[in-house]
């Protein structure tokens, strides 16, 4: 019984350190405007960019001072990557089912591939050097050669893809409907393994960790799931605000994060133990659920918008025009 005190004080004062120094805080709103809802955002590291998929286009934000340089018309944006040694962007048109090639620094579209059906999740692969497109309703992966600009491989993966990561020799995509992470072979493009996750419903954003072969899939419920990449193995379950939707990773900080649409940011960390455990859950704002990070900055950088009542027959909350917003996270100083 001493021992259960004892352990119960370690950790009310671990909570306690954390709640009176912050490891986060924000240092900027980036109100950009324009009206409808919003996906992903991802960071564009070549150009200090931001590009966030905004109701019927890709918007593009400088990250250092917030102002909208330009945007990619899409037709049901979701979500966009550069690919910089080609100095070509792509980006996912979910209603039209293709993926727009655009000039990465002047954002004239090139051409429009087809894909699949309802493509969601895009990244560009560094590994295999290929763009990698997730198809929500024909649930398979798309691979494009950003030479050719032509999709060389289909993997069917049998559910709703969301985000993926990758690593030297696989990519890793999260199945929202079956509640799995799917393991793909990126020498072949072969599915190879499928590995549950026990206990996530609905898996969207996912990270890696690849010095350590670590993934963070973040979860409907409220859950984030630590998987070893190599073994599927769960290394820890871990609670997140509600709303989750995206992760990150932060290889020189070793932090990993969940945004949550309840208007929180969950920071995950692992401990000299070895152990994962949830660091903080910094305030940000309601519907701020997607998330992207810089590396070298450490600047977390979270989209959302002022929210009303959902109209008359919609479950989701309205979007008051002119709102639409990145809120700008940084490290807290000592």
């Amino acid at each position: 019984m001493k021992k259960l005190f004892c352990s119960i004080a370690a950790l009310l004062l671990t909570v306690t350190a954390f709640a009176q120094n912050p490891t986060y805080k924000q240092v900027a709103k980036f109100v950009i405007g324009g009206e409808g809802g919003w996906d992903y955002i991802s960071y564009d590291e070549s150009g200090n960019r931001l590009f966030i998929g905004h109701n019927s286009a890709i918007y593009v934000v400088d990250a250092a001072s917030g102002k909208k340089i330009g945007e990619v018309p899409a037709t049901g944006a979701h979500g966009a990557t550069i690919v910089p040694d080609k100095g070509l962007g792509f980006s996912s048109n979910g209603k039209a089912g293709t993926v727009t090639v655009f000039d990465a620094k002047t954002l004239a579209p090139k051409m429009d591939i087809k894909t699949g059906e309802n493509p969601d999740a895009i990244m560009y692969d560094k590994h295999s050097k290929k763009v990698l497109v997730m198809n929500g309703r024909s649930k398979d992966l798309a691979v494009i050669d950003p030479d050719s600009l032509k999709v060389i491989a289909a993997v069917p993966l049998g559910g709703k893809l969301e985000a993926a990561a990758t690593d030297s020799t696989h990519a890793y995509i999260n199945v929202e409907d079956t509640g799995e992470i799917a393991v793909v072979d990126t020498k072949n493009w072969k599915a190879t393994q499928r590995w549950k996750l026990e206990g996530c419903e609905e898996p969207s954003g996912l990270a890696i960790d690849e010095k350590k072969s670590v993934l963070f899939s973040v979860c409907g419920n409220s859950k984030m799931i630590v998987v070893d990449a190599k073994t599927g193995k769960t290394l820890a379950t871990l609670p997140t605000g509600s709303g989750t939707d995206g992760a990150a990773f932060d290889p020189e900080a070793k932090l990993a994060f969940a945004s949550n649409g309840e208007g929180t940011l969950t920071i995950v960390h692992e401990g000299k133990d070895g152990k994962y455990a949830v660091a903080e859950n910094v305030h940000t704002e309601r519907g701020a659920r997607t998330v992207a990070v810089d590396p070298k900055t450490h600047h977390v950088y979270l989209p959302t918008a002022e929210l009303g009542p959902p109209a008359e027959g919609q479950k989701r909350p309205s979007v008051k025009p002119g709102t639409f917003m990145v809120l700008v996270y940084a490290p807290a100083k000592d």
